[in-house]
């Protein structure tokens, strides 16, 4: 499984001198099966020059698997050039939650009067597919749905290939149980033993004392429960959109030292745009 991210910043997409290590997109993530079948993950900002690469390549059939509708995570939908083709098909997977179904959730990006093409008038056949709470599978790939503790809900996902497992918690407080969430202990044994944990690690303890109940984790926390759970590589995700890459490294190199005098071996970094992994 290879594992390639378009966009790990949180909240609003940002430019900047300041930003060119991490880079400024919002949350989308590319998986390559063995088979080379592509896997996406979320619709932010970062899918726009996801869909240019794809376009390069000619692929006309991939997934799209959704966490949740808040604006980061879908804002790149309109901008996915891959849609506009008659020739793609996108098996979307997603919980609706409050929304009417996963194309809504999908088709508000696009809505009156805030983008001048309607999502009906896209020429790519989508077909929508509810993944709220049983595994399923996708070529190679076997997905496990589990629900996160983030305002108006969203779902993780345990991403399992032969013996490799990748597991996103993205948009997860960890230090608050939001209705429908459950504890960290759960999700600590949801991510037991992963290969590669990508999990949201947006606030330190300080920012975290004005902002908790947003959704998000302390960058601590999401640590120790990697150290917990046996996870041999961690991803931080979903950088502040105020966070330079200056204070980005200083979190992943504090991060590093609890990891040194614990005696661990686990791996830790930030994830980046176009950071490739492979598993």
């Amino acid at each position: 499984m290879r594992i390639i991210c378009w966009g790990s910043r949180g909240s609003i997409p940002v430019s900047g001198r300041e930003y060119l290590k991490y880079g400024g997109n919002t949350t989308c993530l590319e998986v390559r099966t063995k088979n080379d079948e592509v896997i996406i993950i979320d619709a932010g900002s970062g899918i726009r020059k996801l869909g240019r690469k794809l376009l390069e390549e000619n692929r006309t059939r991939f997934s799209l698997i959704l966490t949740h509708a808040h604006w980061d995570h879908i804002i790149g939908c309109p901008y996915f050039r891959p849609l506009y083709s008659e020739e793609t098909h996108v098996s979307v997977y997603g919980c609706p939650f409050a929304q009417n179904s996963i194309k809504a959730m999908l088709a508000k990006s696009m809505g009156p009067p805030s983008f001048p093409v309607n999502f009906e008038d896209l020429k790519a056949t989508m077909e929508y597919n509810c993944s709220c709470s049983d595994a399923f599978t996708i070529d190679s790939v076997t997905i496990t749905p589990i629900h996160l503790s983030h305002p108006n809900q969203g779902i993780g996902y345990k991403l399992t290939e032969d013996d490799k497992t990748f597991v996103f918690l993205t948009d997860n407080e960890l230090a608050y149980k939001h209705p429908g969430g459950l504890d960290l202990q759960d999700y600590l044994e949801f991510s037991r033993d992963a290969d590669l944990l990508i999990h949201d690690a947006e606030y330190t303890r300080e920012e975290y004392a004005m902002t908790r109940t947003w959704g998000h984790s302390v960058y601590n926390d999401v640590l120790q429960m990697a150290l917990d759970a046996g996870v041999k590589q961690l991803g931080l995700f979903h950088h502040n959109q105020d966070r330079d890459d200056d204070a980005v490294d200083a979190i992943v190199e504090d991060c590093r030292r609890i990891i040194r005098e614990s005696g661990a071996a686990l791996e830790c970094f930030a994830v980046h745009e176009e950071h490739h992994i492979i598993i």
